[in-house]
């Protein structure tokens, strides 16, 4: 059964496009069943997996609008894993969703019928709380945020972790932070390194020991239509988000081995 998680920020160009394909492509080499799902407008995450936006079949928008199935909808990536690709229309999904009955939970309503498929389904979503957001959010079991150690990372994030509360209070009560994503990293800067250390003596083991540095290569594969780990997995950015994967899959056993134990005991 598929564990949902949301790849979001409020805040823009903290990293989740970058990460949410990388991630997926790392998942995928464990070798797990991957789903990610491109939830943002721009359609990066669609074009930065090696399928190009502008010739979809159907797209997340037909889905969420009900005009397509999930499962019709998916493609297959070249780093094998799957992807409900997404574009510019988007915006007029959101749009037309707006006064839409139960618009929170349409990809929820989507996503559950594929959970059997996959170990793990991704969703990037775009850089506002919007319907299209809190749609991410209602279907994941838990979220990721990548954040940038910069001035106003620490207060950006606790804004994100208090709607993540209020819609755990509203719509899903289950929802968890899997955890924070240091991007971007670069050592040589005093501020990033004074923001890191408070942002691990406030979140603690809600921080993942995997920081993601500053680096070429990562920011040169999208132009490929690859991901870090199929351009270039032993450059600093490849190994970064192998161990972030990595990360999640122990956190992952770690979440089933009570589950497993309680059932020794039936």
């Amino acid at each position: 059964m598929a564990r949902i998680i949301a790849i979001a920020n409020q805040k823009g160009g903290v990293g989740k496009t970058t990460t949410a394909v990388n991630l997926a492509a790392a998942l995928a080499r464990a070798p797990k069943r991957v789903l990610l799902v491109d939830l943002d407008a721009q359609g990066n995450a669609t074009m930065g997996s090696g399928i190009d936006k502008r010739e979809l079949g159907a797209s997340t928008c037909d889905v969420l609008l009900g005009e397509s199935d999930a499962r019709a909808a998916i493609v297959r990536t070249p780093e094998e894993f799957d992807l409900l690709p997404g574009n510019i229309d988007l915006t007029a999904a959101e749009v037309r969703l707006m006064d839409a009955q139960g618009r929170e939970s349409r990809l929820k309503q989507a996503l559950d019928p594929l959970r059997p498929d996959y170990d793990f389904i991704l969703i990037d979503c775009p850089p506002a709380l919007s319907v299209l957001t809190l749609n991410a959010l209602t279907a994941a079991d838990s979220v990721l945020v990548p954040m940038q150690c910069e001035y106003y990372a620490l207060e950006g994030l606790s804004a994100l972790l208090e709607t993540i509360e209020a819609l755990r209070l509203r719509l899903n009560p289950a929802l968890e932070i899997e955890g924070v994503l240091r991007t971007m990293f670069d050592v040589r800067n005093n501020l990033a390194n004074a923001v890191s250390a408070e942002l691990t003596q406030h979140f603690g083991d809600t921080v993942f020991r995997t920081i993601v540095p500053r680096n070429v290569r990562v920011a040169e594969a999208p132009s490929h239509g690859q991901s870090i780990v199929g351009y270039d997995k032993s450059s600093r950015g490849g190994v970064a988000y192998l161990g972030l994967a990595g990360e999640i899959l122990r956190r992952q056993q770690e979440r089933l081995r009570p589950a497993a134990r309680a059932k020794e005991y039936v």
